[in-house]
């Protein structure tokens, strides 16, 4: 790889690495090309950017991102690394748990969630069962429409016994 083609390796990371609030660092040593292609498709379809980087770039891609602090995630740069981008915080985390259950790799080496930092393989059930933003909008939704539903249910019950009590009392004169 040439100077230029490093510097422009660089400036893709750093402008991957401001545009996501969703980076996942993962290992995926010891993988054939035939499995880590395998990984690449199924992250496509999941709507995650998926690939190889050199450590040393990613550093200093790193170092020249202003907005975010990086700092926890540069000690797990060892070894191989991929890296995972997506727009929902849980999807790199449920596609690396589905892809594990044939394979024991990829392995968490840590990821940066909305400002959030998580570190080691050991986090990877509790981002897989992270809801996405999505997911609590709809949330809330549900709980604030749970009491009108039971005002109107209860205004519509009550008219129509009313409206029962004064039809039988109209046909008792």
């Amino acid at each position: 790889m040439t100077r230029e083609e490093k510097a422009k390796y660089i400036d893709d990371l750093t402008a991957d690495l401001s545009a996501n609030n969703v980076i996942y660092l993962t290992d995926t040593a010891d993988l054939t090309v035939e499995v880590v292609n395998g990984l690449r498709r199924k992250a496509f379809n999941a709507n995650v950017s998926m690939r190889v980087v050199k450590n040393t770039l990613l550093l200093k891609a790193m170092d020249r991102v202003e907005s975010k602090d990086f700092a926890e995630l540069k000690n797990v740069l060892s070894g191989p690394t991929s890296i995972m981008f997506s727009e929902v915080g849980n999807a790199p985390a449920k596609l690396i748990k589905d892809f594990r259950k044939k394979i024991d790799k990829p392995i968490l080496k840590g990821a940066w969630i909305d400002e959030s930092v998580y570190v080691g393989d050991n986090q990877l059930s509790f981002l897989s069962e992270i809801k996405s933003k999505e997911e609590l909008i709809g949330e809330i939704i549900t709980i604030l429409q749970s009491p009108a539903k039971n005002v109107v249910s209860g205004l519509k019950g009550a008219g129509s016994k009313l409206s029962g009590i004064l039809k039988t009392l109209e046909e008792r004169a």
